[in-house]
């Protein structure tokens, strides 16, 4: 899935244990813009570090999964969550995120037989 939009808040990552750590970013969605939305996205371990060289105010398409988990809580109360979970995000057309090791330069000969 994916959604364009402007980036309006950048969190600081959380290290959440020794082992998990998050980052969390909200974007302002004005599919109709008299009535904007505001949607939190969550990026886990190493994708946290994709927000490094956005700003708040850029606009961004952001690929994400949906998540839902249950929960039964220590009285027995079952709760649902969902989340957003980013894997990428693309600024004006290009990707915030490694080159394919195929991908070859301008005035870069590709010598690869195929």
């Amino acid at each position: 899935m994916n959604i364009t939009g402007k980036l309006l808040e950048i969190q600081a990552p959380q290290q959440v244990s020794d082992s998990f750590k998050k980052r969390t970013f909200i974007l302002e969605y004005a599919e109709t813009p008299q009535y904007p939305e505001y949607i939190s996205f969550e990026l886990l371990q190493d994708k946290c570090d994709l927000l490094d060289g956005f700003n708040e105010g850029d606009s961004l398409t952001v690929h994400f999964n949906l998540r839902g988990r249950k929960w039964t809580n220590p009285e027995g109360v079952v709760k649902y969550f969902n989340s957003l979970q980013a894997w990428r995000l693309d600024r004006e057309g290009k990707a915030n995120e490694s080159s394919s090791p195929h991908e070859s330069f301008e005035g870069e000969k590709d010598d690869l037989p195929f």
